[in-house]
């Protein structure tokens, strides 16, 4: 089933651990935002109420982002503005305001290449909850959905949010995930503890050491459909992680090939060579939007971009011989 955060070609997967060599490591797993988390916690000595205890406390906060950010949910906050008219300061939580805000702020440095009210597009493609469609969108279709949508028409403020048309709809389907990752990595730093490693969906967020002592690798998957493969293997060392992809989520139509990620601009599919994107970042919510921005952008533009911003981004793309990888100086040093 199609669920609120499952928007994203998501391509990141943990390294196959060696035998477990102790006991000094502690995993907590679930369900969450229509995916699973993995959680490994290395060097924190835990008593099995401890265990019950951080379980049911991540749990419960991976729970209130949903309550807070979910589209599927119509009760949830976001749900809330979404089915409301046009409308200034609507209160919701200082949670959901600071994830707007970071969509905003990303907004404006991609120049528009992520932007979270193009759920309506996203729909009409056949990648929200209505089925797919039997014919391509037309061209009057495109224009009237294009009328609602456009993050100029959202705003926030310390009171709440606001929208200067009644059917905007905003989805944070491409950062909030990320957003539960920083939740959960944020909450272990208030336990004091310092090698962990937090995956939900595959977006992650890690620190330390794992119970080999080494730093935490993760593996970029091939961007190839129907199989999994190691790319490249990254240290990801104190940070975020995340990928965006073009090759899990797409469908085909009248012989063409549809992906799920959509260009605000033009309102389609994108069609360029870029097949993922892998971006570093000391945040998860962070990382995740900008994968996203830059799978829009394609190679060309998004490595400039990234090397505008000095971020560490690592690219597949896709050519007639294979695929192809580049990836900034500032990605160099996480390569293994």
């Amino acid at each position: 089933m199609y669920r609120w955060l499952a928007l994203m070609g998501l391509a990141i997967f943990l390294l196959g651990c060696s035998p477990q060599k102790s006991t000094d490591e502690v995993l907590f797993t679930g369900p969450t935002m229509g995916t699973t988390y993995h959680i490994k916690v290395v060097g924190f000595p835990l008593s099995a109420n401890d265990i019950v205890r951080i379980q049911t406390e991540i749990d419960k906060r991976l729970e209130l982002v949903n309550d807070q950010m979910s589209t599927y949910r119509p009760n949830s906050e976001l749900s809330r503005f979404n089915q409301s008219k046009a409308v200034t300061d609507f209160s919701v939580s200082t949670a959901t305001l600071n994830v707007i805000n970071e969509a905003i702020r990303l907004n404006n440095i991609t120049d528009g290449a992520l932007d979270v009210t193009v759920g309506p597009l996203v729909n009409l493609w056949g990648f929200g909850p209505d089925n797919r469609p039997d014919s391509i969108p037309t061209a009057a279709q495109l224009a009237d959905i294009t009328q609602r949508i456009g993050i100029q028409h959202l705003s926030t403020s310390k009171q709440g949010l606001s929208k200067d048309i009644d059917s905007l709809y905003v989805d944070l389907s491409a950062i909030a995930k990320g957003y539960g990752v920083d939740v959960i990595a944020n909450y272990f730093e208030e336990l004091g503890m310092r090698n962990y490693l937090v995956e939900v969906g595959g977006e992650l967020r890690a620190k330390g050491f794992n119970k080999r002592g080494i730093s935490w690798q993760v593996a970029v998957e091939k961007p190839t459909a129907g199989e999994q493969g190691i790319q490249q293997v990254i240290a990801v060392g104190d940070n975020a992680i995340a990928t965006s992809g073009d090759y899990r989520n797409y469908y085909e139509l009248d012989g063409q090939r549809f992906s799920h990620t959509i260009d605000p601009k033009t309102g389609l599919p994108i069609e360029h060579k870029l097949a993922s994107v892998t971006v570093v970042h000391p945040s998860s919510m962070t990382a995740d939007g900008l994968s996203t921005a830059i799978m829009v952008m394609g190679q060309e533009a998004g490595m400039a971009f990234a090397r505008e911003q000095n971020l560490p981004v690592y690219m597949i793309s896709k050519s007639d011989s294979g695929y192809n990888v580049v990836y900034t100086p500032e990605f160099e040093s996480f390569l293994k």
